[in-house]
């Protein structure tokens, strides 16, 4: 791309005047381009119109056929270089431009951890194809929705383990996301409190200005040596807000298919009780979802209550171009003021 610099001979270049340079100019008052091929009318209409108005004088000259001498052409050459003056005064009317501009998005993020429930529980398939791969998929859309934030991941089962740290390397989350499957926790069962409190551990020496934890879960606490409660209540001594999400519908529920395509059924309940105790503690919200479009609401919810806001800064660049154009008109003003004074235009005037 041209530049121009006011101590060089960049502006005779030819380039200026090709359409991929011009193309790419930012023009500042457009409409006097609409002008330009009104300049070469205007100067036709009034040559014609004073050919038309001009003295004549009658002479006899003898008979003969006049032939065209190229010469001739030259008294049109002042109108014309006059007319590109015109023309180039136009353009530099316009001022073309070039904006560079540059979007500098800063944000206070959130730290925010996922605590999911990977026991056996969470194989069944009242969500398709489980409520397990159904959490991970909503999970990582999540991820992908958050920006600037921190975000850390902790499973648990009948223990709890911290998966990835408080990261915004969204690319390694996805990664750990999809590493989650059933069995990955030898001890089963569903350690509530363990797991809050091992997010809790993540969470209390973060300097946010927001700090959050989402329990997933589709049981009550079972396991572990922490009462969920007593969890919550460090939580909300260390300013962490508690989101609880209950999933899983109540009664017969699908786990698996038999041998002959017979699918078998179990019996299961929420303790919905528990999460909503633990949420009011936390400061936070119960939700319960039981269908995958209902966790994903869940979470778009929650991606409303806590929402990072992001701060815009806008650095414009913008350079003038106008004065390339008008150094060639001034050059073409002389050129013409020259021609004027020569024989071009007082020998070969008709």
């Amino acid at each position: 791309m041209l530049t121009f610099n006011d101590d060089s001979w960049d502006w005779l270049r030819p380039e200026w005047f090709s359409y991929s340079t011009l193309h790419s100019f930012e023009w500042v008052y457009p409409l006097v381009l609409y002008a330009l091929p009104v300049v070469p009318l205007l100067f036709l209409l009034k040559n014609t119109m004073r050919r038309n108005t001009r003295n004549k004088l009658d002479m006899a000259l003898f008979e003969g056929k006049a032939r065209w001498q190229w010469s001739s052409a030259l008294r049109l050459l002042p109108t014309l270089v006059f007319i590109l003056f015109t023309m180039l005064v136009l353009v530099a009317l316009a001022r073309p431009q070039r904006i560079n501009e540059q979007v500098e998005l800063s944000a206070e993020g959130i730290d925010i951890v996922l605590v999911l429930d990977v026991s056996g529980s969470m194989e069944l398939r009242d969500f398709k194809p489980s409520r397990l791969e159904a959490a991970k998929d909503v999970a990582t859309n999540f991820i992908n929705g958050r920006v600037q934030d921190r975000i850390g991941l902790v499973v648990f089962a009948g223990d709890a383990y911290s998966l990835a740290p408080l990261t915004t390397d969204y690319d390694l989350l996805r990664e750990s996301i999809n590493s989650i499957g059933f069995k990955m926790i030898p001890n089963d069962g569903t350690a509530i409190g363990s797991a809050l409190a091992v997010a809790v551990n993540r969470l209390r020496d973060s300097n946010a200005k927001s700090k959050v934890i989402i329990l997933i879960s589709d049981g009550e606490n079972t396991a572990g040596s922490l009462d969920p409660e007593m969890a919550a209540r460090l939580a909300y001594g260390f300013n962490i807000k508690l989101y609880t999400i209950g999933i899983g519908k109540d009664g017969q529920v699908p786990y698996d298919v038999d041998d002959s395509g017979k699918t078998l059924y179990v019996e299961a309940k929420l303790d919905e009780t528990s999460l909503r105790q633990i949420a009011d503690i936390g400061q936070g919200q119960f939700f319960r979802a039981s269908s995958k479009d209902a966790l994903q609401k869940v979470f778009q919810n929650i991606n409303r209550l806590e929402k990072t806001e992001i701060i815009e800064r806008r650095f414009r660049d913008t350079r003038d171009y106008y004065q390339v154009y008008l150094t060639w008109a001034l050059l073409l003003l002389l050129i013409w003021m020259l021609l004027k004074n020569t024989f071009i235009t007082s020998v070969l005037e008709d």
